[in-house]
């Protein structure tokens, strides 16, 4: 009798469970199941969320912090869970990212997260590379805490980062213009060597670089580069850590024209009912007119 895999459950690319959603999480752990209303369709769909039924729990997040606090991640382990995590940790912007935890703090959570659950188990999205212009006429780009950051990554043990250039939806563009800010799209002789100088500087780290969605930049790469398309969703290393048998098809509901390396997963999260709280002014799930730059208490 042919057995059928489990599921990765991805919480979530729509929002940020860890920081904003873990009662609501826990609660459909607690049920054994999540409703789940998808970006385009009108009726929920019920998503078993029992041991049984998913391999692995893929959480997203800007902000582990009430994650770590409220030990979440042991109670899933205990409960025979295995957990992976796609940590964002970019400089510190407050123009892009008002609401985010200070640099360090995220970094202290960086350390923690790979000493309680293992850096192999653990990405580091540096995500998105922004260059923007202010109504002063300066320009800038949000590279500047890079090499810090890498350094914090490599003494936590990580060994992978993963990076993409910002996406230019319209309605991003028109937020940012209402508070003076112009997202640019560098010429593509720019953007391959902006990745090869972070590859660069990953590589004496022991890290390797790895893109989200960027097809059109690595085919301008040079021949021989060791930067590879990434997989937020790896399900070939999801079975390397925790056994197992999982789906290795790609991920028909993401950009796979674009790049997406991502496996198959099914993702809880809704941008309806669980609005993101960070209020990046790049985010293209935000509505047009959130456009709050005040950094949290």
């Amino acid at each position: 009798m042919t057995i059928a895999p489990r599921c990765v459950l991805s919480a979530s690319r729509r929002t940020d469970i860890p920081a904003f959603y873990l009662d609501w999480f826990l609660e459909g752990i607690r049920q054994g199941a999540f409703d789940v209303r998808g970006p385009y369709q009108r009726q929920p769909r019920r998503v078993p969320a029992s041991v049984a039924a998913v391999h692995t729990i893929v959480f997203w997040s800007k902000d582990f912090g009430p994650f770590l606090r409220r030990r979440v991640g042991e109670q899933l382990q205990r409960q025979g869970f295995h957990l992976f995590f796609n940590f964002t940790v970019n400089s510190r912007d407050r123009i892009l990212e008002p609401r985010v935890p200070e640099l360090k703090e995220r970094l202290d959570q960086l350390a923690e997260l790979a000493r309680r659950f293992s850096p192999e188990a653990i990405h580091w999205r540096f995500d998105p590379i922004c260059h923007y212009r202010t109504s002063d006429g300066r320009t800038h780009d949000n590279r500047g805490d890079f090499q810090h950051i890498a350094d914090a990554a490599a003494a936590a043990g990580i060994r992978r980062c993963i990076t993409s250039f910002v996406d230019l939806y319209p309605k991003v563009g028109r937020r940012a213009e209402r508070v003076g800010v112009w997202f640019q799209d560098p010429p593509m002789t720019e953007k391959t060597a902006i990745l090869e100088a972070m590859a660069e500087a990953l590589r004496c780290r022991r890290i390797g670089l790895e893109t989200c969605c960027e097809a059109e930049v690595l085919d301008h790469l040079p021949v021989g580069t060791d930067i590879r398309a990434g997989a937020c969703i790896p399900s070939d290393r999801l079975m390397a850590l925790f056994g197992g048998h999982l789906s290795l098809r790609q991920d028909s509901g993401q950009r796979r024209r674009a790049g997406c390396r991502c496996r198959v997963s099914v993702d809880i999260g809704s941008y309806a009912l669980h609005p993101c709280h960070h209020n990046c002014l790049f985010c293209y799930a935000r509505p047009i007119g959130a456009v709050s730059t005040e950094p949290s208490g």
